[in-house]
């Protein structure tokens, strides 16, 4: 097991303003200066080579950890993603869930129950997963399970 706390979600990115704006506006994110550096860094092999690198930090956690494609490095975007999703607490579900679907983040998956279940055009219950344009999937949890779920945790 890691010995460490979490501390962000890295997701790379085809251009760091773009995103910004984008993650600016659907979820509210607020971010600390865009960093700029040519970071030297050696793979398994003993390799070395400088790496040209745009990054940027949320302001307030959950953090995320914003970087700029680079090309030939690990910092490459592609087809699949490692991240699986970012998970948000939502004090009303429905809304949340309207404000992606209405943000161009589709609707994936949703928790349904009781009557709703059987409706056609049902209810989110519990929780929602979206997937935004940038590859990165949200899910939003029902707050009223905050308790049970912290108890879980505990």
């Amino acid at each position: 097991m890691l010995s460490a706390s979490y501390f962000h979600v890295g997701v790379v990115v085809p251009a760091l303003e773009d995103a910004l704006d984008r993650l600016s506006s659907v979820i509210g994110a607020r971010w600390g200066p865009v960093t700029e550096s040519d970071l030297v860094a050696q793979d398994a092999r003993g390799r070395r080579a400088t790496v040209p690198l745009r990054l940027v930090y949320s302001t307030t956690a959950p953090y995320l950890e914003l970087i700029e494609e680079a090309p030939g490095t690990v910092w490459v975007c592609n087809p699949y993603s490692n991240l699986h999703h970012i998970g948000f607490w939502a004090d009303g579900l429905p809304a949340a869930h309207d404000h992606l679907v209405a943000s161009a983040c589709p609707l994936e998956l949703a928790g349904v129950g009781g009557a709703e279940a059987d409706a056609a055009a049902a209810v989110p219950a519990m929780f929602t997963f979206h997937r935004d344009p940038l590859g990165v999937r949200f899910e939003l949890l029902d707050a009223a399970v905050r308790p049970m779920m912290e108890g879980i945790w505990s």
